[in-house]
């Protein structure tokens, strides 16, 4: 079985800022993590190769240092690792870069499963997943918990829901957005560290996937953050003193009237 798991390099959580200008992430200059969320989705790769064999492959879209993050997964026990980076892909939306992963991907070869995580903590739409699968023309499922019987290129998987649980059975390949409850992360092991500082990152650019200028970057990406403004943060508040038992029964009156006008209570 062949895996393919995308990941993301974000920004860490408290360093997240926008550039007013054209509502992209602010990248350079500031601390980066491998997606929390995509580990979970590596850590389910891990546990379905133990069980059933084969090979994982991350691949990431980003910038040169994006390479960080896939050794760091490279490092937990993924086999091999490829980056998509071109500066004609930066700017791109979740659809743009839908469309450049299932390009991506499609030049990897075959594969049998696609993990991703729930979502991005960056941009956090958890779009991309179900992006890629439409642009791959696989099944999908979404909010998966829990990966049961891999045989007859099907797959039974759990569905978290709000109400409870669902279960799916796919043809595979097909690709699935995992939640925290399919296992907890693995941490790298010292041999996986050596072997990830050792290994050679190869790059796939515009060059090599040939996409159309329409379709990526900026000028292939259909939404926009249009403006970014902080909202203004107004409260009046009253403080009401009691200084003995009189006052506290009125003023708890009058906070009682003040709920019940605003239909709290």
């Amino acid at each position: 079985m062949r895996i393919i798991v995308p990941i993301k390099q974000v920004p860490e959580t408290k360093a997240v800022k926008l550039d007013e200008t054209t509502g992209t992430v602010i990248r350079q200059g500031v601390e980066t993590i491998v997606n929390p969320l995509d580990l979970y989705a590596v850590e389910a790769a891990l546990t379905l190769k133990s069980r059933c064999g084969g090979s994982i492959t991350a691949v990431t879209m980003g910038p040169p240092q994006a390479a960080k993050a896939l050794k760091e997964v490279l490092s937990m026990g993924v086999d091999d690792a490829v980056l998509i980076s071109d500066r004609a892909f930066a700017g791109s939306d979740t659809w743009a870069t839908g469309t450049i992963l299932a390009r991506a991907i499609r030049t990897l070869g075959h594969f049998d499963l696609i993990l991703c995580g729930e979502r991005a903590t960056d941009g956090d739409t958890g779009q991309v997943g179900p992006e890629l699968a439409a642009a791959l023309g696989l099944p999908a499922a979404t909010y998966v918990s829990a990966i049961g019987r891999l045989a007859d290129n099907q797959a039974v998987v759990t569905r978290l829901l709000e109400r409870g649980r669902e279960e799916l059975l796919l043809d595979l390949p097909a690709l699935l957005t995992v939640v925290k409850e399919i296992g907890e992360p693995r941490l790298p092991t010292l041999n996986g560290k050596l072997r990830a500082k050792a290994a050679a990152i190869p790059v796939l650019n515009q060059q090599q996937l040939q996409l159309p200028e329409e379709y990526i970057g900026l000028k292939g990406s259909p939404t926009r953050v249009v403006r970014i403004f902080r909202p203004p943060l107004t409260r009046r508040c009253t403080l009401l003193r009691a200084g003995d038992s009189k006052q506290l029964n009125r003023h708890v009156a009058a906070l009682r009237q003040f709920l019940q006008t605003r239909e709290l209570i």
